[in-house]
């Protein structure tokens, strides 16, 4: 009987949880390549220099700091919302989520080597890319998102149709 109850609720936390992941996923690579170019201003080439070298514990810390200080800026998102002001409420979150991704790309890649000296850090992260891979497995054998890639494709299509007869 509990598990029938409980099952409705695990779907939509893997909905969720999908919704997340695909994008940190979809975002990931170009926002990293974005801070990338960013990171080549040469007072910034020097503080990622700095960064590459951090001790893997120092790593750890740097590597979880962006999420520690967007912290106060999803408060004051939720703080909007609840006064009456959801659209800025809404903006600022997903500002921060997408500023937060870039940031969080960039210092991992900056910092995966001493995080992988971590046994444990190397342990969790290969379960969280078992894990993930399961979940988008799972999402991508799903109606919705055939739908949507197929979606996709035709506007695809239809853009380079228009840009050909242009």
């Amino acid at each position: 009987m509990l598990k029938l109850l409980v099952a409705p609720f695990r779907w939509l936390i893997r909905v969720v949880l999908a919704i997340i992941i695909l994008f940190e996923e979809w975002g990931w690579e170009p926002l990293q390549r974005v801070m990338g170019a960013i990171g080549r201003l040469p007072v910034l080439r020097q503080l990622e220099a700095v960064v590459r070298r951090l001790p893997p514990y120092v790593a750890l810390v740097v590597f979880f700091l962006p999420g520690l200080l967007l912290l106060p800026i999803k408060l004051l998102a939720l703080w909007l919302m609840g006064i009456g002001r959801p659209g800025l409420g809404l903006a600022v979150i997903v500002l921060a989520k997408v500023v937060g991704t870039a940031v969080v790309a960039r210092i991992f890649a900056l910092t995966q080597p001493a995080l992988m000296s971590l046994p444990w850090f190397a342990r969790l992260y290969g379960r969280w890319t078992v894990w993930k891979e399961g979940l988008l497995v799972w999402v991508r054998a799903s109606a919705v998102w055939r739908s949507a890639r197929a979606i996709k494709l035709r506007i695809r299509r239809l853009m380079r149709r228009g840009a050909r007869s242009a």
